[in-house]
């Protein structure tokens, strides 16, 4: 075990499965007390449970990333219940359904906007004002290789809201280093989260549809996602700003 983040009070928001859930547990194991939020309560027990049984101190806030008043919430509620907020991974996010550009439902557009992109827009900004109030801190974003790195056909919404996100991300990190608060992304491609799998897929059915288009041959492992995170919130990438890591196996390369 290592103790990068010892003392450190982690926000995981969207920690209830995936991605979030395996970044939270690695925090976890790494010496931070973690707040894994969310929507859906259930999920979020579960990471607290996986995370008390491995010998951690985790903790859950319900709340809804589009919605600003629960937002605001959800940071005023890391800090009491902790006493700060150093780190903040950014991981909400939604697919939506696939679908020509003639073709997208407006809501669907709409749900996916709010979430990816405006959902994390709102989380910074509050995480951002706790922090540079705080002596700085660090926030980790997922974006994906889908948007800035690479389009695919019906996935508009969804790259659209990606790419946005990295902007997004680039620019904060560029209004916000000089108050001592440090700002990056991670952009997977295919990893092993039910995200990437089609209704009714099998892990194996899924492996065998998405290996032959990856050169590295395989799909990617959430520990590799979580192990980046942790990398760019951790000390060592101190002088790492404003970077956009891609995790998909050389697909966009």
């Amino acid at each position: 075990m290592t103790a990068r983040f010892t003392d450190r009070t982690v926000l995981v928001v969207g920690g209830g499965s995936g991605i979030g859930r395996a970044t939270a547990r690695a925090f976890a194991r790494e010496g931070a007390t973690v707040v894994v939020a969310g929507t859906t309560e259930a999920t979020l027990s579960e990471t607290v449970a996986l995370i008390t049984e491995d010998g951690g101190r985790a903790d859950l806030v319900r709340a809804d990333v589009t919605c600003e008043e629960e937002v605001e919430r959800m940071v005023a509620t890391v800090v009491e219940r902790h006493g700060g907020l150093d780190v903040a991974h950014n991981n909400a996010g939604v697919f939506g359904q696939a679908a020509p550009v003639a073709d997208l439902d407006p809501d669907t557009w709409r749900r996916v906007m709010d979430v990816n992109v405006t959902g994390v827009f709102l989380a910074m900004r509050r995480e951002i004002t706790h922090m540079r109030a705080h002596g700085g801190g660090v926030i980790v974003n997922t974006s994906s290789n889908i948007g800035a790195h690479q389009r695919l056909a019906g996935l508009a919404a969804y790259g659209a809201s990606k790419a946005a996100l990295s902007h997004l991300t680039r620019t904060a990190a560029l209004d916000h280093i000089g108050d001592g608060v440090r700002i990056n992304a991670v952009s997977p491609g295919p990893v092993d989260a039910p995200m990437s799998l089609l209704p009714g897929e099998s892990a194996e059915q899924r492996q065998a549809r998405i290996a032959p288009s990856v050169p590295a041959g395989r799909i990617g492992g959430l520990d590799e996602v979580s192990s980046a995170v942790l990398w760019l919130a951790s000390d060592e990438a101190g002088f790492t700003v404003g970077h956009d890591l891609v995790l998909d196996g050389g697909i966009t390369a």
